[in-house]
């Protein structure tokens, strides 16, 4: 199996559980992780076709053609960003629009013609690409009138938004074009993750979902490890929703 953006914290949990069922994981990310028997580190740019080739090649020499690709890796601008990457649309920098869909969008792209065309020479693999609840839905900027009201300019920005909702008609697109080689293609939808927010931030989204809370990272893994085992095998194209509600009201 790979795991763009392993080194995350969702990618920390997806790379526990598919052990834990059994699966060696190559991690490919920008920070090494720790290798073990069952895990190896590639550090790499997924926006680097020839890096990505590379990592290919580690691979198939220690083990062979992976049969599941989790493509976990994105950027979005971090809530503690310069004031010009999270202030109003009409002024959100044309370089950290690039930035985001490169990597996002680009990135995913790549791995899945690198990662995903080897599945299909061998006649089989399952491929989950990781999307948003703000790749569904538009963010609330309500969510975030705390930051404003303590003086703050501040909007989630759109580069994010844009970069996931381009998720679920690459997913589909490849869905149907490998069907015939035995490759599945489907997307998972997250909410939000805890990951020790501000409270205020917290209290505001949480009232939003019915469960009333933000996910743990563990909670996403059970998904993960059907959509990528014999359990899912006539499961492509498909969405999995996994939010605690949040897009259902």
């Amino acid at each position: 199996m790979v795991i763009t953006g392993g080194a995350g914290q969702l990618g920390r949990a997806f790379t526990d559980a598919l052990i834990e069922a059994g699966a060696k994981i190559a991690v490919i990310d920008q920070v090494p992780v720790e290798e073990r028997a069952d895990v190896l580190s590639i550090t790499c740019d997924i926006t680097d076709r020839s890096e990505l080739e590379r990592a290919l090649s580690r691979i198939e020499s220690r083990w062979r053609t992976p049969y599941g690709l989790v493509n976990a890796a994105a950027i979005d601008s971090p809530p503690n960003a310069p004031p010009e990457e999270n202030g109003p649309f009409e002024t959100y920098p044309e370089a950290s629009f690039d930035r985001i869909i490169d990597v996002n969008v680009k990135g995913t792209f790549l791995c899945c013609q690198v990662f995903g065309g080897a599945m299909a020479k061998q006649g089989s693999g399952s491929i989950v690409n990781i999307a948003s609840i703000y790749g569904m839905v538009s963010p609330d900027q309500s969510l975030y009138q705390y930051r404003r009201d303590r003086g703050e300019v501040f909007f989630k920005p759109a580069a994010y938004a844009t970069s996931k909702s381009a998720l679920y008609n690459l997913t589909r697109y490849l869905a149907a074009y490998w069907g015939p080689k035995g490759v599945r293609v489907n997307t998972l939808t997250l909410g939000g993750v805890y990951n020790n927010q501000d409270p205020a931030f917290l209290e505001r989204y949480e009232t939003k979902v019915p469960l009333g809370r933000m996910a743990d990272s563990s909670e996403y893994t059970g998904v993960v490890q059907f959509l990528l085992s014999d359990a899912a095998s006539y499961v492509t194209g498909a969405n999995i929703v996994a939010d605690g509600g949040f897009t259902a009201l």
